[in-house]
């Protein structure tokens, strides 16, 4: 069983990360980061060619970080796969030890670095969910029955902040529906208007992990809040860097806050970093709860 489920099931607040697999076969820099997350994450996502970019399978990187003893979530896009090539490598991934699942829709592949490739989307990612749910039942999206079946605890990505968010809401609701149990959120500065979307949310059977970035420039700031959609970053917090002689403790500070005030909101935090081992040591920072076993 999923020992994220478990920690979210006892009300755990939880914190989780991502790590990218390496554009080759050398996992020496990819051991040392996941050694230093032991013990520090509940969990860590592995992305599946994030930004339209080729690495290593994901499915490969997960079943690294098992064996380093970390928990993986396995990022999963409907981009570079047919419903067949998803169901072989979510069965493979089951085998290799990988309990959590995220479903993405995936980057367009016109952003990556092989924009000549064609991109499948051969089903949406609510779509995929309910395809891993019936895996779980024990059966292949075409109703056949499997020999052996695996118990994935299913999430996706929801942005609370984006407007209008009316149309991001129902794409939520329809992802609870397909059987989503976790959610992922995008980069989480202010508190009130998250806390108005948690609102909605707590009336569903789901757990939500507040995406943090921590802040490291007033560029930096400015870049999310112009060219990312559904982040806004208060002034308050542009001025308050703006005015610091040191700009990444003061996003440090920020981060820190931000913690505080996400645990009476909701369950957990999911940190968005770079993924250099320098950006990790934040986790020392933070007051996260409960500390991995």
């Amino acid at each position: 069983m999923s020992s994220l489920r478990e920690r979210l099931e006892a009300g755990q607040f939880v914190t989780t990360t991502e790590m990218e697999p390496p554009k080759g076969t050398d996992l020496s820099s990819f051991r040392s980061i996941a050694a230093l997350l032991k013990g520090k994450v509940h969990a860590v996502n592995v992305t599946d060619n994030q930004r339209a970019v080729m690495r290593l399978s994901p499915v490969g990187g997960a079943s690294v970080l098992v064996r380093e003893g970390l928990e993986p979530i396995l990022q999963v896009t409907c981009r570079d796969r047919n419903r067949m090539a998803l169901q072989s490598d979510l069965l493979a991934a089951w085998v290799l030890g990988v309990r959590n699942v995220l479903t993405m829709t995936g980057d367009p592949v016109e952003a990556g670095d092989h924009p000549q490739a064609k991109p499948v989307f051969d089903i949406s990612s609510a779509d995929l969910l309910r395809l891993i749910g019936r895996l779980n039942s024990g059966r292949d999206g075409a109703g056949h029955p499997l020999q052996g079946k695996p118990d994935f605890f299913l999430g996706a990505t929801v942005n609370p902040g984006v407007a209008p968010l009316e149309p991001e809401l129902e794409r939520f609701k329809k992802k609870v529906e397909a059987g989503a149990r976790f959610f992922q959120t995008q980069a989480i500065f202010d508190l009130d208007a998250f806390a108005r979307f948690m609102n909605i949310a707590k009336s569903m059977p789901v757990y939500i992990i507040a995406g943090l970035i921590p802040l490291q420039s007033v560029r930096l700031a400015h870049f999310l809040n112009e060219k990312v959609p559904g982040i806004h970053v208060p002034g308050a917090i542009i001025e308050r860097l703006s005015r610091s002689a040191d700009p990444v403790e003061a996003g440090l500070e920020i981060a820190a806050e931000l913690v505080d005030g996400l645990k009476r909101i909701c369950h957990g935090i999911h940190l968005m970093v770079v993924g250099k081992k320098k950006d990790f040591a934040i986790l020392d920072r933070l007051s996260t709860g409960n500390a991995p076993d």
